[in-house]
């Protein structure tokens, strides 16, 4: 059990970037870390960037002022 702990924490998962100042994509780790883990863009050094991928937006699944109003339909 050990040796399986051991490697599932030497397993690092990587997001793609888009550096701020050159524009070079680039993968980082989504768990952030120091400057000697993560130095910034491979290319130019800058450390700002964007991720490729937007994450999903929050959709709120009801209103915020409650129930709509109810509907009266006209009897024919």
């Amino acid at each position: 059990m050990d040796a399986i702990a051991r490697v599932t924490r030497s397993l690092a998962v990587f997001d793609s970037v888009r550096c701020l100042e050159c524009g070079e994509v680039y993968s980082k780790p989504i768990a952030g870390g120091t400057v000697q883990k993560n130095p910034g863009c491979p290319l130019c050094g800058y450390v700002g960037w964007i991720p490729l991928t937007r994450p999903p937006e929050y959709v709120p699944l009801r209103s915020v002022a409650g129930p709509p109003p109810p509907r009266f339909v006209p009897a024919r």
